[in-house]
């Protein structure tokens, strides 16, 4: 791999294996709704990235360093202290829908949930719809836009 790739590649491994294994129950059942409501925002089927990254579609990000590569343009992943939502195109995107998400931290492009019942759904699809239609143009056009935040850890 080339020192300029992303570190986590799309894998052929199986979502619901990966998900059936997820130790916590709260984060087991929670991503198995949110691969419920990623598929239906994003049209795509879900893939595993890397070892624990449940991801929708993808996108090419490029930046001013040269840098570029393929990710997911929406995913997730069930770690242990909390869901992890990506939001490649930032959190700030998304800040005024995020006072009416329910509880959450966040990082520089990671939404951190707890449970997803304690959360407004609705506001939780729109953040996710938004982000992806920023990544891809629409959600039905698949077109691919250059990434606006360096990802975390690659």
């Amino acid at each position: 791999m080339a020192a300029s790739e992303n570190k986590t590649q799309p894998t052929d491994a199986d979502v619901e294996a990966y998900l059936a294994s997820v130790e916590h129950p709260v984060r087991r059942r929670d991503a198995r709704r949110l691969v419920e409501l990623l598929s239906r925002v994003t049209g795509e089927r879900p893939r595993l990235w890397g070892p624990s990254i449940v991801g929708f579609g993808s996108y090419h990000y490029r930046y001013p360093s040269g840098r570029e590569g393929d990710t997911a343009a929406a995913g997730f992943s069930p770690r242990k202290a909390a869901t992890t939502v990506y939001l490649m195109d930032g959190v700030d995107a998304h800040a005024d829908l995020l006072e009416r998400l329910g509880p959450h931290t966040v990082g520089k492009g990671c939404l951190y949930l707890k449970d997803l019942d304690a959360v407004d759904l609705a506001v939780l699809e729109e953040v996710v719809r938004r982000s992806y239609t920023t990544l891809t143009g629409t959600p039905a056009s698949g077109t691919r836009l250059a990434g606006t935040s360096e990802p975390d850890g690659s």
